[in-house]
């Protein structure tokens, strides 16, 4: 059986990102995955890595949990928007103090190289936006999907990752929204 964690970043509970999270959770359940889903907000943890890497910051319990979790996890599930290019301050702290050398990667004495702790893994990005795709990956270079996929997930060494983009959100009404939440959840039955 299959162990999926989904992680929801948005830091709105009633969102959109929350409905797909749940939607993900639903198809996959239908294949008797076990699945985990976290939502960012409900968490209890400050979102700064204070000293960088130079002095540890201890972890919050619900960082200790989530880690457990990821290294639990066969296939994680990170559901946010795309704010400002990238992602919400939330994922990004939540990353930051969860995704640490000795956990997810391991800096390999006097080399530039690194061990990549999490191997075995893969992770599918579900990532809603205002900005039509073509734009975003045309015009911006899809700085948010190369930031997760390339700059955290697969550093750590996670893959494949693979992105679904949704958008323009703005734009859509609840037929279109309904047709993206039954997409979702047809992947999480396929659990990619």
């Amino acid at each position: 059986m299959k162990k999926i964690l989904i992680v929801n970043g948005h830091p709105d509970s009633e969102s959109f990102c929350a409905d797909l999270a749940a939607s993900y959770k639903r198809g996959a359940e239908l294949t008797n995955a076990d699945c985990k889903l976290v939502n960012l907000i409900d968490l209890d943890f400050d979102l700064n890595l204070h000293y960088g890497y130079r002095k540890r910051t201890e972890l919050e319990p619900d960082l200790l949990k989530v880690q457990q979790d990821i290294l639990d996890s066969d296939h994680l599930v990170f559901v946010y928007p795309t704010w400002w290019g990238t992602y919400p301050a939330l994922l990004k702290g939540f990353i930051d103090r969860v995704f640490l050398p000795k956990f997810a990667f391991k800096y390999r004495e006097n080399s530039l190289l690194w061990d990549k702790l999490l191997k075995g893994k893969s992770a599918r990005l579900i990532v809603t936006m205002d900005t039509p795709k073509w734009y975003y990956w045309l015009m911006y270079k899809s700085p948010g999907h190369n930031s997760m996929k390339k700059g955290i997930l697969e550093f750590c060494g996670i893959k494949p990752v693979k992105i679904t983009a949704l958008g323009p959100i703005k734009m859509s009404n609840d037929e279109k929204r309904q047709a993206w939440i039954n997409k979702v959840e047809k992947l999480g039955q396929k659990q990619r």
